[in-house]
């Protein structure tokens, strides 16, 4: 039996993997793929990493900085898009990817979808919102415009201005309005105007007419964000009616057209004057008013009883006078009247109080010669000499033989008494009157204390 003596072909693993990449970059090497995009990184060097995957499978992909820098819009995660590129293999030709050179969004046109991205992004951070905007001066001085030195968009502003108020100051900053480089010029003219005339009134920014691509760059992240930040008014004028840019949302007012703009901005000399009619007619009307209520006003006060008779001001405060001074003269009688009744009563319960209430019942305060009151008869001694008080004067006695066995003195002033076989001797002395509540000074005997005790 005869074999077949032909070897079969052996590859190494660097020609099969050359082979299999040349057979891929050959067999694909411009083609479209639509996916879903996945793990989506950016390197430090700008490169963008991603898969694309669908129900059932997925593929690397990679987009370079260099294409990257194309793209109108952001790669998101979950994001359907078409990209076109082709096949190669990588890590020592050993796995395949899909390079990328172009994408575009799978449901709608890149532009439209980078308009949409930077307008939820700019609204999130509220830089849409009504409060944070101003108003328009209703008669500006100084307008800049921010536009085309050579479009038909400044000659519009130019033409109406001119023809609604003449001698406005008018100041035009130059810029590109469209292509490269002109989202850059746009910016910093707002913000040169900002810094170096800050007296300006408002700002018109703006372009003609064009297509999406044409007025794309009053839809750029850098001019939104000179907008926002212009510390003078900004009304935008982009391009149609039917036109609307990021700019639009972002500036104070938005203008349909320049030529509605520069409408806008400023009033004409015959509407500034109807105005001015209208308001010097509401002035005198409201005048012409007031003047009749002031003269209402006069004539009924000239015509009051007040004026007419003005001590008829005085009737009343005199009639509370009178009034107060009758209560104040009552409140005094009855206090004084009740005073005095409550100091009798004080006075009769001194008077039951009094030691001379008992003189009256016949009774007499017996004192010694020192002053001192005698309540008992041992105390008394025969020669001593008493003072004797009544209710109507006083008298002075000698004690002649004093009788402890009783409650009183054996003493007799004026008669005789008995006692014991004794004589009792009466001794006459000068009596005094005492009814007016003074003792007599410089008796002849013994002269007497000066200070009187009852007790």
């Amino acid at each position: 039996m005869r074999h077949n003596t032909m070897d079969p072909k052996i590859y190494s693993v660097s020609e099969l993997s050359q082979g299999i990449k040349s057979l891929l970059e050959n067999s694909y090497r411009e083609i479209w793929v639509e996916g879903e995009i996945s793990g989506l990184k950016i390197s430090s060097l700008g490169h963008t990493y991603f898969d694309l995957k669908d129900a059932v499978s997925n593929i690397s992909g990679v987009l370079f900085r260099s294409f990257a820098a194309g793209l109108k819009f952001e790669l998101e995660n979950g994001l359907l898009v078409r990209v076109r590129g082709n096949i190669t293999t990588y890590d020592k030709q050993s796995k395949y990817q899909l390079m990328a050179r172009e994408v575009q969004p799978a449901g709608q046109g890149p532009l439209q979808l980078a308009f949409e991205q930077l307008k939820k992004k700019l609204q999130v951070e509220g830089l849409f919102d009504q409060a944070r905007k101003r108003s328009i001066p209703a008669l500006p001085q100084k307008i800049a415009v921010v536009t085309s030195p050579t479009g038909a968009a400044i000659r519009d502003i130019l033409s109406i201005l001119k023809r609604r108020y003449a001698n406005l100051h008018i100041i035009i900053a130059p810029v590109k309005v469209q292509g490269a480089g002109s989202k850059e010029e746009i910016a910093q003219a707002i913000k040169d105007l900002n810094d170096n005339f800050p007296d300006i009134d408002v700002m018109l920014v703006g372009r003609g007419g064009g297509s999406m691509e044409d007025l794309w760059s009053f839809n750029e992240e850098i001019v939104a964000r000179a907008i926002a930040g212009s510390k003078i008014p900004v009304i935008s004028c982009v391009g149609h009616e039917t036109d609307f840019t990021i700019a639009d949302f972002v500036a104070d007012l938005r203008a349909a057209t320049p030529s509605a703009a520069a409408e806008l901005v400023v009033k004409s000399k015959v509407e500034l004057a109807a105005n001015i009619a209208q308001l010097e007619r509401r002035l005198l009307q409201s005048l012409r008013i007031y003047y009749e209520n002031l003269s209402g006003k006069f004539r009924r006060l000239a015509s009051s009883r007040a004026l007419v008779n003005p001590l008829f001001l005085l009737e009343r405060p005199v009639q509370r006078l009178d009034s107060a001074l009758e209560a104040l003269f009552d409140g005094a009688t009855d206090k004084i009247r009740r005073s005095g009744e409550k100091l009798n009563l004080q006075n009769e319960k001194l008077k039951a109080l009094s030691p001379l209430f008992p003189l009256k019942k016949g009774y007499a305060i017996v004192k010694k010669a020192d002053g001192k009151a005698v309540k008992k008869a041992a105390d008394l001694s025969a020669g001593d000499r008493l003072s004797l008080q009544f209710a109507e004067g006083r008298a002075e006695a000698e004690v002649i033989k004093p009788d402890s066995k009783c409650g009183e003195s054996g003493l007799v002033t004026g008669h005789n008494t008995q006692d014991a076989g004794h004589k009792a001797q009466v001794t006459s002395h000068r009596p005094e009157n005492t009814s007016n509540g003074k003792r007599e000074r410089g008796e002849k005997d013994g002269g007497g204390p000066k200070q009187e005790t009852l007790w």
